[in-house]
């Protein structure tokens, strides 16, 4: 198999999209993801899965620390704006969830302290102990088969 027919079975796994962001010294960086996943419930633990050539990986591991913001269908935009797909400038806020950088109105906000680190192929996987959860009831961003999507309401057949 080549790179490109790994990378297409991989897009047929439908997943979240996530930022993932951390805050070094007063500046907040993020990226987009959707290689996350949760480990444990006692203690409560996620993983996060960064590219060694990301520019985040070195902030994380000096931070210790990071967010897991689980987008909603309507901020497709910031997605694309921390996946590097639009390039020009935009002002993005952050709110704080136990001192992480958050991005309001994502679904869930998860803040998390670096557990542990293993160095896997091209990838870093990030263990974070989770310290804090914030929720909101909104739809996910839905990313499948390179593509941003949305969820579907089921028609509900009456038999």
């Amino acid at each position: 198999m080549d790179d490109r027919q790994f990378r297409t079975a991989m897009g047929k796994f439908a997943t979240g999209v996530t930022v993932i962001a951390t805050d070094l010294d007063g500046d907040v960086h993020g990226m987009t993801a959707n290689a996350f996943m949760s480990v444990s419930l006692s203690p409560k633990l996620v993983v996060v899965s960064i590219g060694e050539k990301a520019r985040i990986l070195e902030k994380i591991k000096q931070s210790k620390s990071f967010s897991v913001n689980i987008l909603a269908a309507d901020q497709q935009e910031l997605s694309m704006i921390f996946a590097g797909q639009i390039k020009e400038p935009r002002e993005v806020v952050f709110d704080r969830l136990d001192g992480k950088p958050v991005l309001a109105g994502a679904v869930a906000q998860i803040a998390c302290e670096v557990s542990a680190e293993h160095v896997e192929g091209d990838h870093t996987l990030f263990i974070g102990r989770v310290t804090d959860i914030h929720l909101e009831e909104a739809e996910p961003l839905i990313f499948y088969s390179g593509s941003y999507r949305a969820l579907a309401e089921e028609k509900t057949v009456t038999v």
